[in-house]
């Protein structure tokens, strides 16, 4: 069983001692009392230890709870940092896993009784928190908006689709490459033949937006994915299907910026996971069904100051110039953005100019279409930009430091974001709509575009870039093996040429 350091005193002069106590990170005692109480409420024999690689994928490694002590939280554990992509080399691949007690949680997925705590990296040869570590980056940004003046607070409040299929193939080769969905709602299902029979009720192409059980097939397991996301810490407020066959989403509410951030990976884990235990399966790939909805991860923000919310105001919806200012700073910084908000090169097969994708740079209270949309509000407190073109492939500790970082340079600088667009923009002129920028079209430009324009990713030491530079390394490998190898719809339109 756990235990704790056998006195008070002695804890206290370790952690005084220990080199590897960075700045940025003081141990809660309360929340680190926590643990222990957790430890023993539940009987918990296993501490799973997780982290977030910089492609934004969750990581663990498991420790009996009779390794966990006071001092865990102060000195960590050491572990292989060279294993991770975009890490340290091998010669310098010990790293140190620092639990924050705070995310303490139960895992409702493992046979034994295990807790969760999610971890900081620390680079033992500074003692500072590991610079390519993203969570720590997100720690910097919200520390950086209090000491640069900006706010108090950042709130976040994503909002990820997803994919649920029945069976799932693919595969590539030197001579072949192929992909094969089955979903009970998918395309071709009302012509398949199911040992119960085929009922016949299910969504039509882009017919998924709400219709009642059975033809939502999925009502009941998305209730599971809410329920156990509540279990688990997340304050859960509803479910529905989504437009597309096969595709739903999950509401939770606004959080600062780090709990966001871990409660993005806690939503993903749930939703993996209960998908697994039907016997099913799902994604947040952005595109991999053609000709219907993609899934995006539109990403409500605010900031507020001295318990107030700095995003109200009397301009524009009852906006504050500082919201307006924030909005620019997207606007102008969007493709930029797009390497960390958009990072997969499926990404670019939702965001395509004329169907809803939110492609355009431009800021609107009614068009969905627009990149930056204004949520309506009655309240001053719920005054936010709604930021749509994100998408849940995301790293969501960089996506949600970077959109900051964005806002707050344009705060900094006062970018305008010029007037609203509230027309209809699918019935735009061709020469009006070729006006208006759009983010990239693929991930090659987005990566070249946060090669040459990232200055406002490095205020106040939040990014570094070295750890910009290391990110886009691991990136280039998917674009060259995207645009190297020859795609099965290439056979169609080229073979007998």
């Amino acid at each position: 069983m756990a235990k704790k350091s056998s006195t008070s005193s002695s804890s206290k002069s370790k952690t005084k001692q220990n080199p590897i106590v960075g700045k940025p990170h003081t141990p809660n005692p309360e929340a680190v009392a926590r643990v222990f109480e957790m430890i023993q409420e539940h009987a918990a024999e296993f501490v799973d230890l997780r982290f977030t690689d910089p492609k934004g994928k969750w990581h663990h490694t498991t420790q009996t709870v009779s390794t966990i002590e006071d001092d865990t939280f102060v000195e960590g554990f050491m572990f292989d940092g060279s294993s991770i992509q975009g890490w340290k080399a091998i010669n310098e691949s010990d790293m140190v896993l620092l639990p924050d007690p705070e995310t303490a949680v139960m895992d409702p997925f493992s046979a034994k009784p295990q807790l969760i705590l999610i971890c900081d990296i620390v680079d033992p040869k500074t003692g500072h928190f590991y610079n390519r570590d993203p969570r720590s980056t997100a720690k910097l940004a919200e520390a950086y908006l209090k000491e640069a003046g900006f706010g108090d607070t950042a709130f976040f409040g994503p909002e990820a689709e997803f994919f649920i299929f029945d069976n799932v193939r693919f595969g590539t080769g030197q001579n072949y490459g192929l992909y094969q969905l089955d979903s009970i709602e998918g395309p071709g299902s009302s012509m398949k033949e199911f040992p119960e029979g085929n009922m016949g009720h299910r969504p039509t192409i882009k017919g998924g937006y709400f219709p009642v059980p059975p033809v939502d097939s999925e009502n009941d397991l998305r209730a599971e994915m809410l329920s156990t996301m509540g279990e688990m810490g997340l304050p859960i407020e509803k479910h529905h299907h989504e437009v597309a066959q096969s595709q739903h989403e999950l509401g939770t509410k606004f959080a600062t910026l780090v709990k966001s951030a871990d409660f993005m990976q806690i939503y993903k884990y749930c939703v993996h996971n209960v998908a697994h235990s039907y016997g099913k399966t799902a994604t947040f790939m952005p595109k991999p069904i053609s000709g219907d909805n993609g899934s995006g991860m539109h990403v409500h923000q605010s900031i507020w100051r001295d318990g107030k919310p700095a995003f109200a105001g009397d301009k524009y919806v009852g906006l504050s110039e500082e919201a307006l200012y924030y909005i620019g700073g997207i606007i102008k910084h969007a493709k930029a953005l797009n390497a960390f908000t958009n990072p997969s090169t499926n990404s670019y097969k939702r965001l395509i100019p004329g169907f809803e994708a939110p492609v355009l740079l431009a800021y609107s209270a009614a068009n969905r279409s627009a990149s930056c949309r204004i949520p309506h509000a009655t309240s001053p407190k719920a005054k936010r930009v709604e930021v749509r073109f994100p998408d849940p492939t995301a790293n969501p500790y960089l996506a949600f430091s970077a959109m900051l970082m964005a806002g707050l340079d344009g705060i900094r600088n006062k970018i305008h974001p010029g007037d609203a667009m509230d027309k209809d923009l699918y019935e735009l002129p061709k020469d009006e709509l070729a006006q208006i920028p759009t983010v990239c079209g693929s991930l090659r430009e987005a990566l070249e575009a946060l090669e040459a324009d990232h200055a406002f990713l490095l205020e106040g030491g939040v990014f570094t870039k070295d750890q910009i530079e290391s990110y886009i390394a691991i990136k280039w490998p998917e674009v060259y093996k995207f645009e190297h190898t020859p795609h099965p719809v290439e056979f169609e339109m080229y073979y007998s040429v």
